[in-house]
């Protein structure tokens, strides 16, 4: 028996094509598709599954690593007709939002978005600025190769920002009335708590006329059936703010509309996120938290993610304080004057003002109650001649400075300011400054000998006179000792100037930012820290406000008796409640002028002459 042709049972039929080798074809029709259909087919499967999962997209075509937060927002963008997401600094909410607008202009030819902000420098970093930065960061090198020709920064009106091959494209707009006829897909609403709803929802929203009409909506299977129009989106992206603001109503109809089912998401992104994803350090930030001049609120709205509503006890009420922040530009002393090259923002005094240095006075620092302010509060009479009208132009703090330095600061302010008067707390150190104002100072920095201050209303009191050493004196201070009943005068004459609008505060810290960039002088020649220094003024505006916000009103007999939080302060408060009283004080020696004028001079005729003929 021959064995030389002898094969195993595998090896017979290791060519052949076995019942499980066979794939099944169940789509005959692939059969007759030429090989550029069949491309085209299979890119239509890709996009179709891009297109579900845009986190892939992202990672496969762009090149673009992800984290996971970020992931889970570009699928719900590209998924949900309405979104809106709050994230605390540094989360880079702008920098996702710019992305997915790429990927949706790739993945959707012909689709249109409109960016829009309170101003279309705000709205432009979206383009010129996060744009350019995806360009960088794809390996890949696909989304410079999507768009048609150069990123336009410039203002034109007619042409977009950003062109795509496919024919999407990318535009920015200002959020005003003359923002109209645009039409568009897509409207994306940056730091939409600063645009004014009635220009969203008149202006705006009107742009989302139109949905996309891809090519397929021609063939005859799908033409004129609304199930396959596609919808619209609006995406929402800010921090969160007060809740008389219209974001919060706009925040609650989402939730409500979420919890519904409807095509809502809404969702907010704490520090806590940037911690854990990298994106910002924790020591960084506890060191900020422990700060002794930390803002809370805003610490609350821009890093916690949360709204903030005052307590049904808040004396004063965030929105009437938001009411009178109207004030652009603040009144500097000497050293930031001199910077200053527009000299049309240098508010030189007027015969009909009078300007209050109203002083809050502590000595000893690293406790969260215990701080110097000094207020520059500005009064301008009215036209009848009879009121002031005030104007709180700057405040200064400080912490931990010997009575003496403070006296020098007092009186350096003083003569910046061009001030008349100072309104000085006499309770606890405020004696021991009052001890200084009273003798000559020196000031070695300027080479100026400032000449003694005097109390203006109790000079004769036996508790000053012990002070009184000099030979001459200028009546300047007007000194305060705070009782229940003072408290509650100051308390209530605060409250009706601000319901009143008689008191103005300066801007938010946001808006001056965006006046400053205007003025070449302080883009280009100021330091970092010289910037910072004339943002200060706002700064412990919004301090001020936040201290008096947190004021409860505590049950009391008689008096309005306000009370702080534990460990908050309310420095900033009484300084401005000091100088505001002063000023009530001063409106009355107005009034009495008005009934002291001679009545008579306003009928004082000439004889008439009378003519013979």
């Amino acid at each position: 028996m021959r064995y030389e042709n002898f094969q195993v049972k595998r090896n017979k039929n290791y060519k052949a094509v076995g019942l499980y080798d066979k794939k099944a074809n169940y789509n005959k029709s692939t059969e007759k598709l030429t090989k550029s259909e069949r491309l085209m087919q299979g890119i239509a499967e890709w996009a179709s599954f891009y297109r579900a999962r845009p986190d892939i997209f992202v990672d496969d075509y762009l090149g673009i690593t992800l984290k996971p937060f970020q992931k889970i927002l570009l699928f719900v963008m590209m998924h949900y007709n309405y979104t809106m997401f709050f994230a605390s600094r540094g989360l880079g909410k702008t920098w996702l939002v710019a992305l997915y607008c790429v990927v949706r202009c790739i993945l959707y030819p012909g689709t249109k978005i409109i960016v829009a902000s309170k101003t279309r420098d705000q709205a432009m970093v979206l383009v010129s600025e996060k744009i350019p930065e995806l360009i960088n960061l794809s390996t890949t090198g696909m989304i410079q190769r999507e768009i048609d020709g150069s990123i336009r920064t410039s203002l034109n009106v007619s042409d977009p920002n950003v062109v795509f091959l496919n024919g999407s494209w990318i535009k920015v707009v200002a959020s005003t009335q003359t923002a109209r006829s645009r039409r568009a897909n897509i409207l994306v609403l940056d730091e939409f708590r600063m645009i004014d709803p009635l220009i969203y929802r008149n202006v705006l929203r009107r742009f989302l006329a139109v949905s996309r009409q891809p090519g397929y909506l021609k063939i005859e299977e799908y033409k004129n059936k609304k199930e396959y129009m596609e919808r619209n989106q609006e995406i929402f992206i800010s921090s969160p703010y007060y809740k008389y603001n219209w974001a919060y109503m706009r925040y609650s109809v989402f939730v409500k509309s979420m919890l519904q089912g409807k095509g809502y998401f809404v969702c907010g992104l704490p520090y806590q996120i940037a911690i854990k994803e990298g994106l910002a350090n924790k020591q960084q930030l506890i060191d900020e938290m422990q700060e002794e001049d930390l803002d809370f609120i805003g610490w609350r709205m821009e890093m916690e993610c949360l709204f903030f509503g005052e307590s049904e006890k808040a004396y004063f009420k965030t929105e009437e304080l938001n009411n009178i922040k109207k004030i652009n530009f603040p009144i500097y002393g000497k050293e930031l004057q001199d910077k200053i090259k527009n000299k049309v923002l240098i508010q030189k005094k007027t015969p009909n003002e009078v300007r209050i240095l109203s002083c809050d006075i502590a000595l000893l620092g690293g406790d969260q109650n215990d701080a110097s302010v000094f207020t520059l509060i500005v009064g301008k009479k009215t036209a009848n001649g009879t009121k002031y009208k005030r104007y709180v132009k700057n405040i200064t703090a400080c912490q931990g400075i010997h009575p003496e330095v403070q006296a020098l600061m007092i009186r350096r302010l003083f003569d910046d300011y061009d001030c008349d008067y100072i309104v000085l707390d006499m309770r606890g150190n405020g004696i021991s400054v009052y001890s200084y104002l009273c003798k000559k100072l020196y000031d070695n920095e300027r080479k100026v000998e400032y000449i003694p201050f005097c109390s203006l209303n109790e000079f004769s009191d036996p508790k000053l006179e012990a002070y009184h050493l000099e030979e001459e004196y200028e009546q300047r201070i007007y000194t305060v000792s705070p009782t229940e009943e003072f408290n509650h005068d100051i308390a209530l004459d605060l409250k009706d100037k601000i319901v009143n609008q008689r008191i103005e505060l300066l801007i938010s810290k946001e808006d001056a930012m965006e006046l400053l960039m205007q003025e070449q002088w302080f883009v280009k020649n100021l330091s970092p820290e010289e910037k910072a220094d004339f943002l200060m003024p706002y700064i412990q505006t919004n301090l001020l406000q936040t201290e008096m916000v947190l004021l409860e009103r505590q049950d009391h007999p008689r008096y309005i008796k306000l009370k702080e939080p534990p460990g908050k302060r309310k420095d900033r408060y009484s300084s401005l409640a000091y100088g505001n009283y002063f000023i009530s004080i001063l409106e009355k020696d107005l009034v009495k002028k008005e009934k002291d004028f001679d009545i008579s001079l306003l009928f004082n005729f000439k004889k008439p002459q009378i003519r013979k003929r």
